[in-house]
């Protein structure tokens, strides 16, 4: 309510406009809307650039990439033209005066990791066997990294905004999976239309389910942050259920197993449970794991559910078939093109952005699948990890596994440093650090951070968590002020 009060005028005049560009595409004049869209959000981004960076929040679920109307020009819209501007915009204040960034971020292992990130792929670019497909790779990296991240702590250090980034978020994508339920009905919620049905907002299902189990913590904790008023708790616990069905009929194994991982990593930081245990239990596991392993590849040979299936409990044992399933199959010919691709060029690897073009020739024969091209013309590695191992070299998978670590490490401390009385923004961070956990697991599977539907809600998440840790002095010293 006070942002509405606020900002009432915006507000009209967002309601206006919309209504007269509904009413311009249904007489057939969308490039009139485009246009004043294109005008409007750079009037945006130059005046009012804090609003700029929240609407990215809404915009994203809702962006569409214009590669299906062009000639394999790829671009998300509204939000990658948004994102350079912003990135243009923010280099020339910050060379300019210099005092848009807190100088205390510099200390901050998520910014020193995503630095290290940046700088390997500009090296790795350079010594690319495809420099031109690198550095526009890098360029899309640093458009989302960038604005979001170093822009993003002056932005959320109001709490408000923070609460409007989620918020904004969260609605978006519930009108998305409403929208997908909504054309997914029409099939009778068929598996095979499943896998579209969300276009053309996500490309396709894995992309959506991934979106939709990022979500879902996030609904929660927006939930039990605070006594909201009847009406906002209805509103919430609707939302809740539409993203939980969502992510049902997303038919996506790797968004479920992630929110499974969510709910055990949740268990982990409440029963507080230390690293050195964990550890130990991996390591047990592991060896277990090792000495057994003829054993269980025999049992993984005698999976034979396919992921085709509609019944879920068929479908979610689907996923450790090594045998029969396509899908499974050809991710693992992926993973075995990126290793081998990381033998040949283990040091600078072939380029970022370059696995596309260079994975066709290490596919082995015993490893193709029904799904496969002889071309190598279907994408990426299908890993987060595995990805800029063959296309960074060793350092590519020690830059982003030090990005999810620093992530990790930095806001599950943030957490237990932040005063308990604060139970608002206790409980936002937990459902951060969830749905970031919901990501980063999916990441083993699937790779999206190039894209603005992964790259917006995982910078942004960060920058919150940035914010929040430069201004935790002043919230240890209110409590000790009300302690005395």
């Amino acid at each position: 309510m006070q942002f509405i009060r606020e900002n009432s005028t915006v507000l009209i005049a967002g309601i206006l406009y919309t209504a007269v560009s509904g009413f311009l595409i249904w007489q057939d004049m969308f490039y009139l809307t485009l246009a004043s869209l294109g005008m409007m959000a750079i009037y945006i981004t130059v005046y009012h650039l804090e609003y700029a960076y929240l609407g990215l929040a809404f915009l994203a679920p809702l962006s569409i990439n214009i590669e299906e109307y062009t000639d394999g020009f790829g671009l998300f819209i509204p939000t990658e033209p948004l994102l350079f501007g912003m990135m243009l915009l923010f280099s020339m204040k910050q060379l300019n005066n210099g005092n848009i960034v807190d100088k205390r971020i510099w200390k901050n292992p998520i910014i020193l990791a995503a630095c290290f990130y940046l700088f390997w792929t500009f090296v790795t670019s350079v010594t690319s066997t495809n420099p031109l497909a690198s550095f526009k790779f890098l360029l899309a990296k640093m458009w989302f990294i960038i604005p979001l991240l170093f822009l993003g702590p002056a932005v959320m250090k109001k709490r408000l905004n923070i609460r409007l980034f989620l918020w904004f978020l969260s609605i978006s994508m519930v009108i998305v999976v409403l929208y997908t339920i909504t054309v997914h009905s029409f099939y009778n919620f068929g598996e095979t239309e499943g896998h579209w049905v969300m276009w053309p907002f996500f490309k396709d299902h894995t992309i959506y389910g991934s979106a939709v189990a990022l979500i879902i913590p996030i609904l929660f904790s927006i939930y039990f942050s605070k006594k909201h008023n009847p009406l906002i708790r209805v509103i919430l616990y609707v939302m809740m259920s539409i993203t939980l069905l969502g992510l049902y009929f997303s038919y996506t194994r790797a968004a479920w197993l992630s929110v499974i991982a969510a709910v055990i990593i949740l268990g982990i930081i409440k029963l507080k449970i230390h690293f050195k245990y964990l550890a130990a239990v991996g390591l047990i596991a592991g060896s277990i794991i090792l000495v057994s392993w003829d054993r269980i590849q025999m049992e993984l040979e005698r999976n034979k559910f396919e992921h085709t299936t509609e019944e879920f409990g068929e479908r979610f044992q689907s996923a450790a078939n090594v045998t029969t399933d396509a899908s499974n199959l050809e991710r693992l010919n992926r993973w075995s093109c990126a290793i081998e691709m990381f033998k040949e060029r283990p040091f600078f690897g072939f380029g970022p952005g370059t696995y596309a073009f260079e994975y066709a020739r290490f596919q082995k024969p015993e490893n193709l699948t029904i799904i496969s091209t002889n071309f190598g013309n279907l994408g990426n590695a299908h890993s987060e990890y595995l990805g800029p191992l063959s296309e960074m070299g060793v350092f590519g998978l020690i830059a982003i596994l030090a990005i999810v670590a620093a992530i990790f490490y930095h806001s599950i401390k943030l957490y237990f440093r932040w005063p308990k009385e604060d139970v608002e923004i206790r409980t936002l961070m937990l459902g951060m650090i969830l749905a970031l956990v919901t990501y980063f697991v999916h990441g083993v599977l699937n790779n999206y951070l190039d894209t603005d539907k992964a790259s917006i809600p995982i910078w942004g998440i960060c920058a919150i968590f940035i914010a929040l840790d430069l201004s935790l002095p002043n919230e240890l010293s209110k409590v000790k002020d009300s302690n005395n």
